[in-house]
């Protein structure tokens, strides 16, 4: 894998990551003071509040950038890199939301990390 290659490879899982840590924002953001409303009314806020809008647009264009990973790059080496998304999700989570970072989650997380480090170093192209 070239340079340029693993560079749009790591846009591509950087900008979906921080796609889902804006659906974060907004999901909650949006249902926020719904309480027990319709599952329409929640879509509607949902789909209206601007960190779920931008959340698709990083996430669409997200896509297209994978979409030219995967024209140059085999499926079996490219894929294991979207398991970097769950590496830097992780982390947002417990430096945005709070959420707990235990032992366990440390520890997969550097799995993950190596596994992802593993298949790129085996990539021949």
């Amino acid at each position: 894998m070239n340079l340029r290659l693993l560079l749009l490879t790591l846009a591509s899982v950087a900008l979906s990551a921080t796609a889902q840590i804006a659906f974060k924002l907004g999901a909650g953001r949006a249902t926020g003071g719904l309480g027990t409303a319709s599952a329409f009314a929640t879509a509607v806020a949902m789909l209206t509040n601007y960190y779920v809008v931008a959340g698709l647009l990083l996430y669409g264009f997200s896509a297209l950038l994978w979409l030219v990973v995967l024209a140059r790059q085999d499926l079996s080496v490219a894929y294991p890199f979207v398991g970097l998304g769950f590496v830097i999700t992780s982390f947002a989570g417990a430096m945005l939301f709070n959420e707990p970072m235990t032992p366990m989650r440390l520890l997969g997380t550097a799995l993950v990390t190596l596994g992802v480090v593993l298949v790129g170093m085996s990539a021949t192209k």
